[in-house]
Order: structure tokens, then C-alpha cells, then sequence
């Protein structure tokens, strides 16, 4: 062993010396795992002397694996530069080390330093560290509406989406008004928002709808639930958001040149049936082209006496889609509240961004975690204390939950405290406890103090070294984002079918963004629930199908620029046909977890065939369901007409997707009947393909194949499934997939067969 004493620059500029102890140069005796990370630093960093600074640049180094044991990846960094340098020291070359989680550094090589670099024993990859752009929230790229994607920016700001919720902050650089012209002609509301409320010519209506008599009087947002929905469908662009440094990025709308008209219907005590219909009644008369509706209730009512799927249908029959979150009732089945075919019922699923907060312990392990947790212990490591340990009064459950008055303070007080569920975190701060560290891991929320979620593997790790080590010890750090290949995957809190109210109607119809949203907030509005927390934010990271819910609500306003004269079935088809599959065998309730799949902004904008429904379609659906011509005739204000002959059944609406019903281990035969309308180019010729892994039925379409010779010419064909029956226990659900294509456009429809049972 030697003592080396070494000196570099890190990204900051900053010198930093270390007196270490590590192996010799010759000690190359190192054990490396067998998998490789790729690291790239947006740095491009030039050096003085030696080489000019021309021929040098930053490369990453990757080692593999921290080695096990006694060991400093700084000196072993040294002194692998030592030996391939020419004219520079390893001090000046060195950029950073990386030795917490992984074995590698950067440094800033010449060519030939990078060849003998590649040809040493212990290297994994070597690669230059090229410059990186700060990314967006995400979730917009993650679907493909990137900022350079083709836009109609004139034509969207006469797009006006209805927002019903609980408010907006109009002051929030989401929605200024700089560049926006007057609002469109069309509008006809108005701006009646309270005191102290201003609108402007992107918010350009609010009203406040207060059947509960909340002292709350002002469209203003004090929740920061409507902001940040109204700016994830359609806020501006707004560069370097980010929450205290967590997941920053520019956050912007998915048609950020929109303009949005704010309807206040929820308060503290929640969103009164009253208030919502008549947010509805006004925005379909003040002229919105789409609504957003991000809340629902925990069971679907009927559609007679849904406050959603009543103020949706009159939307639907003006011309004007809806959007409505699922629900956040997963994983439990028949939990989507979301049911009328009329509008959208969106479910939330994952991004690609992960935000982990990682625990590390004392004697070095490193486990990532779930929160989203801006405090920074200052690497300083704390006393490790189990809820158990930490209490004279209560029983080892209750204290091993962290629950109510069971711990004591003198045993609490500045040190990190472990939990067997997240609901003790709150006693443990007030007992005094630095940090806290649970077993719950799921999807990450804010957190008043450090705070990490491990899963059940990693939190026995833990316990593990409290158990065998005599001053354990721990430190909770800042939380960070990384990539997360496993996306799009559907949230655990998603609300999951059947349908409760119509069987043969799939809902949720799709899944989009809603884990880890970043969007604009309200300064007034609570950070957390902790009375303490005192935090005020411009921006900030929920999860929910609330969340979800405004990314479809924006990208169906995006396909309205182009097609401002579609109905709104035909822009709920194109969503649900040109969806991106999804793994079905991941999930116990496979579609009744995603729909048709993840939301595809891109194609939906030309989904070449178009399943259409229109009023009278859906008044014959609700005549199958048993309404009678009295009332389907007050629903729709003409003389519709239940017919006396034919029963009919739900399934037979020309829906995008196909779902039924049947009794458990009994064959069925049940036939789909649909027609679709040519959106795409006149003569041109559409073939069937059944995908079908599921043995337990068999799809059939006649005719399959469909030719047309002009644009908007109609269709039809029929879908027989045909099954042997499903069981609980093996096959409750069978699921395949119809697919029309022309060779340039693929029109997928689920088809589902399930039984009655608690799915999942």
C-alpha cells in the first residue's frame, strides 16, 4: 500500500485534496461485475499544457462495480491515468471520480491516451462525453410531440380548452399572455373570477361555481390542482423548471398556444354534482372546443345520475369532447369511475424519468428508494433507530409501524428512524427523528422531510445491517432522476375496469403520462399535508389520472388543429386505434389496466380509419340498456325513439374497442358488429389481421377486407369471438387485437372477453 496525496478540479471548479490510502499502480487484482452502465456527462472540458487544447476532450471511463472490501477508486483512478498520460498530470487530466454507486471516471484525454485506455485489464467502455440538453418534464417527448413537431400555431390559438377543477394561478409564467393575440371570435364567455382575479388573452374566461357556500370566493387556485392541470394540456413554454432542482426541465402544454377557460367547481370539502353541471352547461355555450375534467367519484353511478356523463353527453352532442381521469382506485378491479362511451376515460401509467431517492448506509450499501425529497443532509450520516427500538409503552407492531404517541423523543430525537409503513412518518418528525426510511415503495410522492420508500427486498437489507451492526448508521440523500427503460408501465393507483355500468364498453379507453408530473402549482397551495411545511413552489410533481387526463385533453386539442371539423367520437377513435400496444401478460387485468394502450400523439393525427358514433347511436345504446323512449327523449331533445321490436345490446355501438361479458366456463359466441369511415386517402384498400396469443378464444372478421374508393366512405364488418370459457382461476380475461392496415396506417382495436370476478 502507498499514500497518495492527490489534488483535482471537479465540474465546480473547486480543489479539492484527499490523503488516501490504495492499492500500488501494479495492483490491477480488481473484481468487476459483469454488467456495463452508460454514464455521459454534458461536459466537454479543455485542458492547460501538454497536448493542445485542440486534441483533448472529456471521455468517460467505465470500470464496472464498486470492488468489494478495503479499496479507494480515487487513487486507482490516479493511478490508471498515470500510466497512459503523456504531458499531463493525472491531477490536471482527472475531471471526476466516480465512486459512490458505480467504478469509473471522466478525464480529458487525447486520442492516443484513449487507445492504451481502451487496451488496459479492468476497463468496460470507454466513450466520449458528449454535450447533453437540458430535457423537458418529459412526458411530451417521452409520446413524441417534441417541440420541432409540425404545429398549426394560428389555428391552435383558436383552440379553447374548458378546464373544470379547482381553479387556476393566472400570474404563473404557464399563463402569460405575452405573444397571444385577442381570444377567438367564437368565444362568448366571460371573466368573472372574483377578487383580486385578472384574466388575460391566454386565460381568457373564469367562473366560480360555490353551491357549497365556501368562504373561498375567487377563481383563484389555493388547491394547485387546476393549475397544474390546466398547464399540463395547455401551458406556455416555460424554461428551467423545475421542484428545488428536482426534474428540471422546461414544462410546457401539449398546445402551448392554446387558450384555456377556467370553471371553479371544487373546494376543501370537494366538487359538489351541482357546480359540475353547471360548469358544463357553461362551457358548452361559452364555446370551448375541449373539456378536461380531472375528477370522478370512487363507484361509477349510473349515466342517468353522473353528474360527468350527463354534462359530457351535451358537450358530445355540441361538437365538444371530454376528458375524464379514470380514477385513482387501482389496483382494484371495477374501480374506473370514468364509464360513458361518450368521452375519454384516461388512465395513468410511467415515463421514462424515475425519480429515486437513494439510502446510504453506513458501511457503504447504496439502495434506491421512493420519494421525491428535497433536503439535503449534508453527507452527514445519522444514527440508524428501528420503530421498535425507540419506544418503552407500546407493543412491537405498533412500534414497528412508527404509529401514534409510541415513540420517545430521547430515543428519536436526530436520528433516522425505520418504519414498517409511511403512515408513521409524520410521528416520527414530530418525535424529532433527522429522517425516515419505510417499506412501502410505490409511486413517489413529496415529502415534508427526508424521507425514503424501499421495497420489501431492500428494506430486509436493512434490516439486515441494523441487526448486525453496532452503530449502524445512514444518511437519506437529495432525490435525483434517472431513466427508467421498464416505461410506459400503468400506475399501481390507476383505476381499473370492467365497466360496472356498461359491461360491453372497455374503460379505461387509454393510458397516458400521469407518475412524476411536473407542472405549475399554486404559491398559496400546500406543498404537503404536514401543517409545518411552509414550502411555496411556482412548480411542482404530482402523480395521478389526474395527471394523465390533460395529456390526452391536449393532444386531442393538437388533432382538433388539424382536423377542426371532426366529431368527437372521431377523435376519441383516432386516440384509442393508434394507441401503442401494451404488454397485456404484465398485468392480471391486462386491458382493463391500459384500454387500447399508451397514447400516441403523432399518429393519432392521421389514423386513416375512424370508428364514428354520433347522438343517435349513442341513444340507441342507452334504449338497449333499458331506457325508455320517454327518456332517452328528454336526454336527447328531439323525438328519438326506443325501437319496440329489437332489444339490441350495448356492445353493438360502433365503439373502437370491443369488450363482453360472459359466464364463467361456459362457450360463447358473441358477435361485434362495427362500421368504419375512410379518414385517409380515397381509393385505397384496408386488410384484417388477427393478433391472438390467448388460446381460449378465436376471432374471426368477415369481410376482411375492405376497399374504399372516397375519402369519408363508410364500411362495415362484423367481429365473432368464439370461446370454450374462461375460469377464475386460469383465464378470467382473454384479450386480442384487430388490426386495419393499408400498409401505411394500423387501426388497432382490443378486443376483451372476461368474466364476473375480482379481476387482479
Amino acid at each position: 500500500m502507498v499514500v497518495c496525496l492527490a489534488s483535482f478540479a471537479g465540474m465546480e471548479g473547486v480543489a479539492s485534496y484527499f490523503q488516501l490510502k490504495c492499492p500500488t499502480s501494479n495492483n490491477r487484482s480488481w473484481d468487476f461485475m459483469d454488467f456495463c452502465m452508460i454514464i455521459v456527462w454534458s461536459a466537454m472540458v479543455e485542458v492547460n499544457g501538454g497536448a493542445s487544447d485542440e486534441d483533448r476532450k472529456v471521455y468517460i471511463v467505465y470500470l464496472g462495480s464498486l470492488p468489494q472490501g478495503e479499496f479507494s477508486p480515487l487513487c486507482q483512478h490516479l493511478n490508471i491515468l498515470e500510466d497512459v498520460l503523456e504531458g499531463s498530470s493525472s491531477r490536471d487530466s482527472l475531471v471526476r471520480s466516480y465512486k459512490r454507486s458505480f467504478n469509473g471516471f471522466a478525464a480529458k484525454l487525447i486520442e492516443k491516451e484513449r487507445e492504451k485506455l481502451c487496451n488496459k485489464d479492468g476497463v468496460v467502455s470507454i466513450f466520449p462525453s458528449n454535450l447533453l440538453q437540458l430535457q423537458t418534464t418529459r412526458s411530451w417527448d417521452f409520446m413524441g410531440l417534441s417541440e420541432t413537431i409540425e404545429r398549426k400555431p394560428a389555428v391552435e390559438s383558436d383552440v379553447i380548452i374548458g378546464v373544470i377543477d379547482t381553479g387556476i394561478w393566472p400570474e404563473s409564467p404557464s399563463f402569460s399572455d405575452e405573444g397571444f393575440g385577442p381570444p377567438p371570435k367564437k368565444w362568448k364567455g366571460v371573466c368573472s373570477g372574483g377578487k383580486n382575479f385578472t384574466c388575460n388573452k391566454k386565460v381568457i374566461g373564469a367562473q366560480l361555481y360555490n353551491s357549497l357556500n365556501d368562504p373561498d370566493d375567487s377563481v383563484r387556485d389555493r388547491d394547485g390542482h387546476g393549475s397544474h392541470t390546466a398547464s399540463t394540456a395547455a401551458g406556455n413554454k416555460v424554461k428551467g423548471a423545475s421542484f428545488y432542482g428536482v426534474a428540471e426541465g422546461d414544462a410546457r402544454g401539449g398546445v402551448p398556444s392554446a387558450r384555456i377557460a377556467v370553471y371553479k367547481v371544487c373546494f376543501q370539502s370537494g366538487c359538489a354534482d351541482a357546480d359540475v353541471l353547471a360548469a358544463f352547461d357553461d362551457a358548452i355555450s361559452d364555446g370551448v372546443d375541449i373539456i378536461s375534467v380531472s375528477l370522478g367519484k370512487r363507484s361509477a353511478p349510473n349515466l342517468n345520475e353522473d353528474s360527468l356523463a350527463i354534462g359530457s353527453f351535451h358537450a358530445m352532442a355540441k361538437g365538444i369532447l371530454t376528458l375524464n381521469s379514470a380514477g385513482n382506485g387501482g389496483p382494484n378491479a371495477y374501480s374506473v369511475g370514468s364509464v360513458a362511451p361518450w368521452m375519454v376515460s384516461v388512465a395513468a401509467s410511467t415515463t421514462d424519468r424515475q425519480i429515486i431517492t437513494k439510502v446510504v448506509l453506513g458501511n457503504g450499501t447504496t439502495l434506491d428508494g421512493s420519494s421525491i425529497n428535497t433536503f439535503e443532509l449534508n453527507g452527514t450520516e445519522f444514527p440508524l433507530v428501528y420503530g421498535k427500538d425507540a419506544t418503552r409503552t407500546c407493543d412491537e407492531y405498533e412500534t414497528q409501524l412508527c404509529s401514534g404517541d409510541c415513540l420517545e423523543r430521547s430515543l428519536v430525537e436526530g436520528k433516522i428512524i425505520l418504519c414498517r409503513s409511511i403512515t408513521g412518518d409524520r410521528d416520527a418528525h414530530e418525535a424529532g427523528a433527522v429522517g425516515s426510511i419505510s417499506q412501502e415503495f410505490d409511486v413517489p410522492s413529496i415529502v415534508p422531510f427526508p424521507i425514503s420508500t424501499l421495497n420489501e427486498e431492500e428494506f430486509r437489507m436493512i434490516e439486515t445491517y441494523y441487526i448486525s451492526t453496532k452503530n449502524p448508521k445512514a444518511n437519506i440523500l437529495k432525490s435525483e432522476s434517472t431513466k427508467d427503460s421498464s416505461a410506459p408501465v400503468v400506475a399501481s393507483f390507476s383505476s381499473r375496469g370492467p365497466n360496472t355500468i356498461i359491461p360491453e364498453i372497455l374503460k379505461p379507453d387509454i393510458t397516458a403520462p400521469g407518475v412524476d408530473i411536473l407542472a405549475a402549482y399554486s404559491p398559496v397551495a400546500p406543498v404537503t399535508d404536514e401543517a409545518e411545511d411552509k414550502r411555496s413552489v411556482k412548480y411542482t410533481i404530482l402523480s395521478g389520472t389526474s395527471m394523465s387526463c390533460p395529456h390526452v385533453t391536449g393532444i386531442a386539442a393538437y388533432i382538433k388543429t388539424f382536423h377542426p371539423d371532426w366529431s368527437p367520437s372521431a377523435i376519441q377513435s383516432a386516440l384509442i386505434t393508434t394507441a401503442w400496444p401494451m404488454n397485456g401478460t404484465t398485468y392480471d387485468d391486462g386491458e382493463l389496466a391500459f384500454g387500447s394502450g399508451h397514447v400516441d400523439p403523432v399518429k393519432a393525427v392521421s389514423p386513416g380509419l375512424v370508428y364514428e358514433a354520433l347522438k343517435a347511436d349513442y341513444i340507441n345504446m342507452m334504449c338497449s340498456m333499458g331506457y325508455d323512449t320517454k327518456t332517452v327523449r328528454l336526454v336527447s331533445g328531439d323525438n328519438s325513439s326506443c325501437p319496440k321490436d329489437t332489444k339490441g345490446s350495448p356492445k353493438d355501438l360502433n365503439y373502437p374497442s370491443m369488450a363482453v361479458k360472459v359466464e364463467e366456463t361456459k362457450s360463447f359466441k358473441v358477435e361485434f358488429p362495427r362500421t368504419v369511415t375512410n379518414f385517409g386517402s380515397a381509393n385505397s384498400t384496408y386488410k384484417a389481421t388477427v393478433i391472438n396469443t390467448n388460446s381460449h378464444i378465436k376471432v374471426q372478421v368477415n369481410p376482411d377486407i375492405l376497399s374504399f374508393k372516397l375519402e369519408k366512405e363508410k364500411k362495415s364488418f362484423v367481429v365473432t369471438v368464439v370461446g370454450q370459457g374462461l375460469d377464475s382461476f386460469e383465464a378470467p380475461i382473454a384479450a386480442a387485437s384487430l388490426v386495419w392496415s393499408d400498409g401505411t396506417h394500423s387501426v388497432r382495436s382490443p378486443i376483451v372477453a372476461y368474466i364476473d370476478r375480482n379481476i387482479g
